[in-house]
């Protein structure tokens, strides 16, 4: 299979298109989308390597396919990021994904800057999404049963160990946020929020005390390393991230909340909230969004 696509006589060549944009960057993002773009023809050397939507407010942006689009490389001012086009549908064990969450099909990684990048995970993901293109299944145990495997052997370990202090811290994932097993429940949240680090860790449980206290009877869970937050029945109405400077707190249906959170979403049901290190929470308002939020249809994945 080619490298690239077929270009008009005389054009460059998509893999020139992509070259040149990472000179033209020349900043940390330059160098982050140039160590994806090799990450991506490791893990799969037949990729086609594409450029699109080249329009007057965009230079364009790199793209990469097998038998079906794998991801885009965009570049962003404060962020590279990757959107997998069926990443809902791929297990993704080393928790990459910590963006575009809330959608049925894509799943996308923002990378900024100081952010240190899973290349294990990063090759993992694109091989399986091939795999989905193609039709064909990953070679050995589906990813699944490796993470069930993986799990199965973290509980073991811990269960043996006497000492609650001698079990494994979880990973620190893009942006400082953790790496916390799938799970339901009141545990996984608490525990993902022990081990938020620095001053996020306080926002966390004030996120997650304003929560218990506005909606009796709120069911919790962990997913996609993201704490969640809903109603039996009723689906999720509210979630947060971690990020590199901002911990982000999502409203699955926040367009019908008022006033409307500020952070707007490609999806028009979804804002959100961003909470940085010197910001003063509006404990009120927040309560006010949790409350009415609560009351609306949940959203489910």
């Amino acid at each position: 299979m080619k490298k690239s696509a077929v270009n008009e006589a005389g054009a460059p060549s998509p893999s020139e298109r992509i070259r040149a944009r990472v000179e033209e960057l020349g900043d940390w993002r330059g160098k982050t989308l140039s160590r994806v773009r090799a990450l991506i023809r490791k893990a799969d050397p037949d990729a086609v390597e594409e450029w699109k939507w080249v329009k007057p407010s965009s230079p364009g942006v790199p793209v990469w396919s097998h038998d079906g689009l794998i991801c885009t490389g965009e570049v962003y001012r404060d962020k590279v990021k990757l959107t997998f086009a069926r990443g809902a549908s791929l297990e993704d064990p080393s928790g990459l994904f910590n963006a575009s969450l809330e959608g049925h099909t894509r799943r996308a990684i923002d990378l900024r800057e100081g952010d240190v990048l899973d290349e294990d995970g990063l090759k993992a993901l694109v091989r399986a999404a091939v795999a989905l293109n193609t039709g064909r299944a990953a070679k050995g145990k589906p990813a699944a049963a490796r993470a069930g495997a993986t799990a199965r052997k973290g509980e073991r370990a811990i269960t043996r160990s006497k000492d609650p202090s001698a079990a494994p811290r979880p990973a620190l994932l893009s942006g400082g946020n953790p790496q916390i097993a799938k799970a339901d429940g009141d545990a996984p949240v608490q525990a993902y929020i022990a081990a938020i680090p620095g001053w996020k860790r306080e926002v966390g449980r004030r996120l997650d005390a304003l929560v218990v206290r506005t909606v009796p009877g709120v069911r919790k869970a962990v997913k996609w390393n993201s704490p969640f937050y809903g109603l039996e029945g009723q689906g999720w109405f509210l979630s947060f991230h971690c990020f590199t400077k901002y911990v982000k707190v999502t409203f699955f249906h926040g367009a019908s909340l008022r006033p409307l959170p500020p952070g707007e979403s490609k999806h028009e049901d979804v804002r959100h909230l961003d909470l940085r290190e010197h910001d003063e929470l509006d404990e009120q308002l927040v309560t006010s969004w949790i409350r009415q939020a609560s009351r609306l249809p949940g959203w489910t994945p």
